[in-house]
């Protein structure tokens, strides 16, 4: 029939504001965030594109969704495992930020949206950047066991969200858990990498690497860990000698990386002797 088109004839074109997906482990806790990249193309974005004092959906086309898979913390607040859509109101000297626990509204939600399906919202300070960000940005850094940095750019605009996770509380568990169930020297040693790695429980870290190596015996990682936690406690003559011995180990099995950690750790942990010994 004339004039008639089938819908499957359609022409299928790339967005101008791409999708994107980002993941991020923080200790336990897996993080993702789905949204749009819009472009700057030489436009005035906050203050303009995006007006002050308006609800963003954080992104372009769909609102960004961001999904926890675990409870994470977002300056005191819980933001509890689930699914939630990210809103933002901008203003020149502060952002609200919103997660918001409707997921179904298109974009902004604009009239739909109702902050009294917020799950909580934040008070955040914009900063400049000195390079331009083209397309908007959302990305992870400062990333620990037990932190994060949700960090929004766009245009000259920056938004930093710190994040905490209790992973602490869950690797104890963990550990006290395999310890007593299955206590081998494997076991005993990543439970001190933890504690050392924390700067936490350097005496309980101590026993549980004398135990690793009583079971398992000389390793250069036993030994390597056992030095840095002695230092960590200033006793920089068994740091000294535990280093060796690592070195040692690490020669024999061709560990360049750990023979060069260890010379460079003795060779400041002597210094360090010698001064306190002055």
């Amino acid at each position: 029939m004339a004039g008639w088109i089938s819908s499957s004839a359609q022409i299928q074109h790339p967005k101008a504001s791409p999708a994107a997906l980002v993941e991020q482990q923080v200790g336990f806790s897996k993080i993702s965030i789905s949204y749009s990249r819009p472009a700057v193309r030489g436009r005035l974005i906050f203050g303009d594109l995006v007006p002050y004092g308006r609800i963003w959906r954080v992104g372009a086309n769909e609102s960004t969704k961001i999904t926890v898979d675990s409870d994470i913390h977002i300056m005191g607040n819980v933001l509890a495992k689930g699914t939630y859509a990210i809103y933002a109101f901008p203003q020149k000297d502060a952002w609200e930020i919103v997660f918001h626990t409707n997921t179904t509204h298109w974009g902004d939600g604009r009239k739909a949206y109702n902050p009294k399906e917020d799950a909580f919202r934040i008070k955040v300070k914009p900063k400049s950047m000195a390079s331009l960000q083209e397309n908007f940005l959302i990305s992870f850094d400062a990333i620990t066991h037990n932190s994060a940095q949700l960090i929004f750019q766009w245009e000259y605009t920056e938004i930093v969200i710190p994040i905490v996770v209790d992973t602490d509380a869950q690797m104890r568990k963990e550990i006290n858990q395999q310890l007593k169930t299955n206590p081998t020297a494997q076991t005993y040693y990543e439970a001190a990498r933890y504690f050392q790695e924390q700067g936490t429980d350097t005496k309980l870290a101590l026993r549980y690497l004398e135990n690793a190596i009583n079971l398992g015996g000389d390793t250069y990682y036993f030994h390597r860990v056992k030095s840095l936690v002695e230092a960590t406690m200033n006793n920089y003559s068994d740091a000294i000698r535990s280093a060796k011995k690592s070195l040692k180990l690490a020669e024999e099995e061709d560990k360049d990386e750990f023979v060069r950690m260890n010379k460079k750790n003795i060779e400041e942990w002597t210094k360090l002797l010698e001064k306190n010994k002055k």
